[in-house]
């Protein structure tokens, strides 16, 4: 497998990346119930020297909820029939992921909302208490 060439001098070799077989479910008959064609690869993200430092930190937040208690990052294919396809749709996938998290996102530019969207805006409320007025029980004249 060729290395991940991440944006800001990032490479991620293959060694880097543990690889784990196991049994994929589904449909395939006697084959699924003998060949370990799912791939799972193991990022160890907390702790891999090839990410520096400065950018783990941000990494860690966009992937957030994808690392394990221990900060690896783990990635599975069980799409295809043959280990090798699952295990380069894995790696893709580890790429495009590890991509992600290198994004710096967009800074949000405030903006003031148009005079007419908030006519439009308070418009609309009070259409909406009126019409929960109506639907009061009229006041009783006791």
């Amino acid at each position: 497998m060729d290395p991940i060439n991440l944006p800001r001098g990032i490479e991620v070799p293959f060694s880097a990346v543990q690889v784990e077989t196991s049994r994929a479910g589904g449909p395939g008959g006697q084959h699924v119930n003998r060949t370990e064609s799912r791939v799972t690869l193991r990022f160890d993200l907390a702790n891999s020297p090839c990410i520096p430092d400065h950018e783990r930190a941000a990494m860690k937040q966009r992937l957030g909820s994808r690392l394990t208690s221990q900060g690896e990052l783990l990635v599975s294919a069980q799409a295809h029939r043959e280990r090798r396809r699952n295990l380069e749709d894995a790696w893709k996938r580890l790429e495009s992921l590890l991509r992600f998290a290198l994004e710096r996102p967009r800074r949000r530019v405030k903006t003031r909302p148009t005079r007419s969207s908030v006519e439009r805006r308070l418009q609309k409320k009070r259409a909406h208490s009126d019409r929960k007025r109506m639907r009061r029980r009229p006041p009783s004249d006791d």
